[in-house]
């Protein structure tokens, strides 16, 4: 595979990195270029936000094939979903993009930080930054945040779209037969195109405060 390794700035002394990891598809070519370049990555799974179990557990399960099919060690956060509800009270309502997402992310950047610390690391990324559908500098943002309240931690801040990654992203989605996700995976970035099915599958439920 041939990248535009120019766009990809990886940090002085890098050689692992803690890869906090959203599904599959967005962390397969990021992966891919990581050990084609010398990194090494360990693949966290830590999204709380994801609603219903069902679909968390679809995603968890594919990252853990990828991982398994490249030898790469990955590691499994907890699924704590109404401490999730409860960290983004108020902002239910909040468009996609909003405070609600920027919240979420520096929620789950800040559990990879620790995890980064507990392994005895020193840098982390997101595979969050790898999709067209979120804010990066949002992402950024509390990825600083995150290394911010971390000591000893450091947040690799890199468009992962960029230097072929999004094409090939798509390529190893085929290849690997991925199961591509529809929707961001909380029960408020369902948009309406899909709401009709989401209900009728019994994706969606009745809302309701989780404010302390």
């Amino acid at each position: 595979m041939k990248t535009k390794k120019s766009m990809i700035e990886v940090p002085e002394g890098v050689s692992e990195v803690l890869l906090h990891t959203c599904c599959a598809p967005c962390s397969s070519a990021i992966v891919e270029w990581m050990l084609a370049n010398g990194i090494r990555p360990t693949i966290y799974y830590y999204n709380p936000n994801i609603f219903p179990f069902d679909e968390y557990e679809r995603r968890k399960v594919e990252s853990k094939r990828h991982a398994d099919s490249l030898g790469v060690r990955w590691i499994d956060g907890d699924y704590e979903h109404e401490a999730w509800l409860s960290d983004i009270c108020g902002l239910e309502k909040e468009p996609e993009r909003g405070r609600r997402c920027e919240q979420c992310f520096l929620l789950r950047l800040t559990a990879a930080a620790r995890k980064t610390r507990e392994l005895g690391l020193y840098w982390f990324a997101t595979t969050l930054a790898s999709s067209r559908w979120k804010n990066l500098e949002q992402v950024n943002r509390a990825g600083e945040a995150a290394a911010a309240s971390v000591p000893g931690t450091n947040f690799w801040a890199q468009n992962w779209r960029k230097g072929g990654l999004q094409e090939r992203r798509n390529q190893l989605l085929r290849e690997y037969g991925f199961y591509n996700q529809l929707y961001c995976g909380c029960e408020f970035s369902i948009n309406s195109s899909n709401r009709s099915t989401a209900s009728s599958s019994g994706m969606l439920r009745a809302t309701h405060s989780f404010c302390l």
